[in-house]
Order: C-alpha cells, then structure tokens, then sequence
C-alpha cells in the first residue's frame, strides 16, 4: 500500500481517470490519503478523513511514506480557518490555500504557515457562525471550498471545522444521527435533508434558528424552512422537499 498527501491548495477527485471526467470532490492543501491504485497518468485514492474514493493526477499529489501517514493520521487535525490563506514554500514562494485545508502536513512538506487555524472541537451553536463564512459561495459540484461548493460539501466542511466527521455526500450523511419527529425539535446546527420523485436523498442543509435554513443552491444562501421543506422566496416556490431532520450532534 502507498500513501500520498495533498501538497497543492486544491486538486480535483475525478469519477475515473480523465480529465474530462466528472469532478466527484475536492482534495484540499494537506489532506492526506491511500493510493488504491496507479497508472502512469493517474491513482486512485482513498481519502483519510471520510474514506471517499477518486481519481487524481499524478502530478498533483506527493507520495509519503506508511510512517508519515499514520504520524498525521495521530496529530489532532489543524484547520485554517480564514477564508484564504497561504503556505511558504521554496524559493520564496507562496502557495495559495483556502478555509479548511490541514496544516498538520506544513511541517511534513516543508512549508511555513503563519495564519490562524482551528484545533478544538467547537459548541455546536458554532455550527452556524461557521456556516455564514461560505455565505454566497457559488455552487459547484463537488466542490468544498468558498470558490465553490456542493451542498453536502458545504455541511461536511462546516462541521469538519469544528472538530465533528460526517460523510462526504447526502446520502452517506442522512444514515448519521438520532431522526427528528418535527422541525419544532430541531436546534441550530441540525441537518435537513431533502429527497427527489424517486425518493432518493439528493440535498442537505444546516437549520438556523426561527425555521431558517442554510444551503448550497446556486450558491450558499439563507431560505425559509417549513414542514413542507424549503421555500424560496425568490422563486415564489418550495425549492426542496422536506423528507427528514437528523441531529448528529
């Protein structure tokens, strides 16, 4: 088993080994992983903090050795915490780095940050104040970063910023947690999910208070929350519909 580490402040985690491939997620500056395999252009890898799966250049990765993986694997995970952000590297050089990458992998790559980063496991009535940091970031498809980012990116950020792990897509998120019988139970912080015709669970977001929801639908914004689901009022119209609330923490 070989092992690697994100040593670029984002690289895109493709469906299969192509460019024009579907970007699934995002890699962000010292996030480390498993190489499950290796071409001559590209690996597959095995993200530590959530286990997702995906493609990415070869070119954009640093191999690592077993020892080093499982030493930042033990660290407590260190996150910027500013929106941007930037690493020195060689030559007087700067790298560019958004909220959320893992600093722990500075030292093992040889690059000096001097920004603020957070540590500690937070209250979750931070949840929220953590959330209005990506507040009009566009939304893109896999993405995880205030330049762009999908819906359960964006929750899976915001709780990984103060200090609690859940799984990368709406999916994978709506098996955690205790389910809620009515919105009126539900406390900032809690997760709302929404499911299709078909009954499939496709959207998330994180309640506020006063039956407010924050999302990513277009970009990441402010709606209305009621029993039936979310109502937007640009639109005139529920956007989303309401299947269930679930308190992860």
């Amino acid at each position: 088993m070989n092992y690697g580490v994100c040593n670029l402040g984002i690289v895109p985690l493709r469906l299969e080994p192509a460019d024009t491939s579907e970007m699934v997620s995002q890699v962000l500056y010292g996030e480390s992983f498993k190489i499950l395999e290796q071409r001559k252009k590209w690996s597959k890898i095995r993200l530590a903090f959530d286990k997702y799966e995906g493609w990415v250049d070869n070119k954009q990765l640093l191999e690592i050795s077993e020892e080093d993986y499982t030493s930042l694997q033990n660290d407590i995970p260190q996150l910027s915490s500013d929106l941007v952000d930037f690493v020195s590297i060689e030559n007087e050089q700067l790298l560019s780095i958004c909220l959320g990458s893992t600093i722990n992998s500075s030292k093992l790559l040889h690059h000096l940050f001097e920004g603020k980063f957070q540590q500690s496991k937070n209250e979750k009535s931070e949840l929220v104040k953590t959330a209005l940091l990506y507040l009009n970031a566009p939304y893109l498809w896999g993405g995880k970063t205030p330049f762009g980012i999908d819906c359960s990116g964006f929750t899976q950020m915001v709780y990984k910023l103060n200090g609690y792990s859940i799984l990368r897509d709406a999916s994978q998120q709506a098996t955690l947690g205790e389910p809620l019988s009515f919105i009126e139970e539900s406390e900032p912080g809690d997760l709302a999910f929404f499911d299709n015709a078909e009954g499939n669970i496709v959207h998330v977001g994180i309640i506020m208070e006063d039956h407010y929801i924050i999302h990513a639908h277009g970009k990441v914004r402010i709606d209305r929350l009621d029993h039936t689901g979310i109502f937007n009022y640009e639109l005139g119209k529920h956007s989303h519909k309401l299947r269930v609330i679930k308190r992860i923490i």
